[in-house]
């Protein structure tokens, strides 16, 4: 049964019978017969066929959601029978906002000093992704906003830091023989932002609207080293957390100044799944998100 409700799960995330057979690692009519015993099973219709794949029936959407959660917790049984005969390993998936790219090492690094068994794969993707990416089992966790994005019962939260807003120049640069700037002195500065479907620039358009200005970024990325980049050049600034700035500045002489009236500041946290017990890679990973926020946010 497990088997076939994989098979079925890659027939949906890849639309295809033949190229689920193919990353399945089966021939098309195993995984064809496969998908009509489990709808024999279960004695219901799931996939709606012509001469090719044309999506599910209603049952077959139900099913769907319960094909992930028991492949899931299947998966998370084997990890961890794994796990207590030969120590902590596995593959451990994240998905991050892309200005928390620069801390997320703080996560991973003491994990992997620890346990030099257990592998990531960390992607930079919209808040928005990782909550629909947690969904859809496609990640183990997530990092992202807490306070912007609304989260529901199926997951579990932790704060990790706050996230504090500079104009990030080069010295020389626009603004750079300031201590301190205001959000309605930002107006004609030739900026470099995130784009607008990254959470962390709707933030900062809030507060740009809020001081009652209107601007027009010269470039939008969704990549942040690209953002900063731009900002080494000398000739324009960019808004972001001024810890990442000092991570990826290697030692140049880039300047963080305050942004106030108001001070920007939004937490961010890591997301996961609401299940107990969790894997053992999930729950080594809170343990260390756990640090983390004691050592980030204490009073």
């Amino acid at each position: 049964m497990i088997d076939k409700l994989e098979f079925y799960l890659a027939l949906v995330k890849h639309e295809h019978f033949g190229k689920a057979a193919e990353a399945s690692g089966v021939t098309q009519p195993t995984l064809s017969s496969a998908i009509r015993q489990l709808e024999d099973h279960l004695g219901v219709v799931l996939v709606q066929r012509g001469s090719r794949f044309k999506g599910l029936t209603q049952e077959g959407q139900r099913v769907h959601e319960w094909a992930q959660s028991i492949v899931n917790d299947t998966r998370a049984m084997r990890d961890e029978m794994k796990n207590a005969r030969s120590g902590l390993s596995g593959h451990i998936r994240i998905a991050t906002i892309p200005t928390a790219s620069a801390t997320i090492h703080e996560l991973t690094l003491p994990i992997l000093e620890k346990h030099p068994s257990v592998s990531f794969t960390i992607t930079a993707c919209t808040s928005i992704e990782v909550l629909s990416k947690l969904e859809n089992f496609e990640i183990d966790a997530g990092i992202t906003y807490l306070n912007d994005e609304p989260l529901s019962g199926k997951f579990i939260s932790l704060p990790i830091f706050a996230e504090q807003y500079q104009l990030i120049v080069k010295e020389g640069g626009p603004m750079s023989d300031r201590d301190s700037v205001e959000w309605r002195e930002l107006e004609g500065i030739p900026l470099c932002l995130l784009t607008p479907d990254m959470q962390n620039r709707r933030i900062i358009n809030r507060y740009l609207d809020a001081a009652g200005i209107k601007i027009t970024p010269l470039l939008q990325s969704d990549s942040m080293l690209v953002l900063f980049s731009h900002v080494m050049n000398g000739k324009w600034a960019s808004i972001m957390p001024f810890n990442l700035a000092e991570q990826m500045s290697f030692g140049s002489d880039i300047k963080g100044i305050p942004i106030k009236n108001p001070n920007a500041k939004h937490i961010v946290g890591i997301v996961a799944a609401k299940r107990e017990p969790n894997t053992p890679v999930v729950a080594a990973l809170l343990y260390e998100a756990n640090r983390l926020a004691q050592r980030n946010l204490k009073a």
